[in-house]
């Protein structure tokens, strides 16, 4: 009986080393991950202004025809009625309450937000929770995306998100006429959760559509770096469709750059959590084994003695 204790606590104490093993693997993996994320978002900071920089020109040179009537110069809004949102969360597990939390903060923010609302997701952890909620308000899960595994992976999905998503209505011609159909997008959001200095991370929302009036302004107030702008080569208009291409991939890839780094980030951290708590199990089964194993060594001890013990008064008798 007490032989058999002794073995499954052997059994356990090896289990939860075995188990260390595997979380301090993915620790490190979660802990290489988290700067190559982050590399890539800082590495993207020069060719996001420069982007700026080329957008601040066209509206400065009155490269407005996209979204101004040509007629009565009141802004035009060619998306339709139906809010967009783009929603990044993981495809894997172990990540503390990251999905929840990111999940919860867009339903609430585009719970207040009028008329339909239209959601892609990236990860099937947060898509579930999502899809539920949408039963009890406004809202359609319009498309699934797979969480890339690393850098190179996130430009293609981008570029999926902007297919689906975007294209459409920065076309050209009768593309131009649909997108002002009632079920265009009228605006889009971003939801992710962002790095934040002595915290894992943030819930953070970033409105990409409209390029509004004060969204041009803003851009046309850049000032350039020398004394004299550019002129711009050949169609101003498709010049200006490029450039807010540009702008709307690097927007999409900082923000799912952002989101992969704060999901490894909570990785990182529930890793060191199962790290410490598999410790203190690992403690309370050696010193539980240690004790046993005392007991059972006092036991034989003490049969050893009461034989001994009888056995002498045989021989004294």
């Amino acid at each position: 009986m007490m032989s058999d204790s002794l073995a499954s606590l052997r059994r356990k104490i090896e289990g939860a080393r075995d188990l260390r093993s595997v979380v301090s693997t993915m620790k490190a993996m979660a802990a290489a991950s988290i700067g190559q994320y982050q590399r890539s978002t800082r590495a993207l900071d020069d060719y996001y202004r420069a982007v700026q920089l080329g957008l601040s020109v066209c509206f400065r040179t009155g490269m407005l025809s996209s979204f101004v009537s040509p007629v009565t110069g009141q802004e035009v809004n060619p998306w339709g009625n139906v809010t967009g949102a783009v929603v990044f969360g993981s495809d894997q597990g172990l990540v503390g309450r990251f999905n929840e939390v990111i999940a919860d903060y867009a339903i609430q923010t585009l719970a207040a937000l009028p008329g339909k609302t239209r959601v892609w997701v990236t990860g099937e952890r947060v898509y579930d929770r999502l899809a539920d909620t949408g039963m009890h308000v406004d809202l359609q899960v319009a498309g699934l995306f797979t969480v890339p595994l690393s850098v190179k992976g996130i430009t293609p999905l981008v570029g999926r998100i902007l297919m689906e998503t975007l294209m459409p209505s920065l076309g050209e011609g009768e593309a131009r006429r649909a997108r002002r159909d009632k079920d265009g997008i009228a605006q889009l959001y971003l939801f992710y959760n962002s790095s934040r200095s002595g915290a894992i991370y943030a819930p953070v929302h970033q409105r990409l559509l409209p390029l509004d009036d004060a969204w041009r302004r803003e851009l046309a107030g850049i000032p350039w770096p020398t004394n004299k702008l550019p002129e711009v080569m050949g169609s101003g208009e498709a010049t200006l469709h490029a450039l807010i291409r540009e702008y709307l991939l690097v927007s999409l890839f900082r923000a799912c750059a952002e989101s992969l780094a704060s999901e490894n980030a909570s990785r990182l951290a529930a890793m060191e959590r199962a790290e410490k708590n598999i410790d203190q199990l690992s403690a309370d089964l050696q010193q539980s084994f240690y004790r046993l194993r005392q007991s059972n060594i006092d036991e034989e001890l003490f049969d050893v003695i009461a034989g001994v013990e009888a056995l002498a008064g045989r021989i004294s008798s």
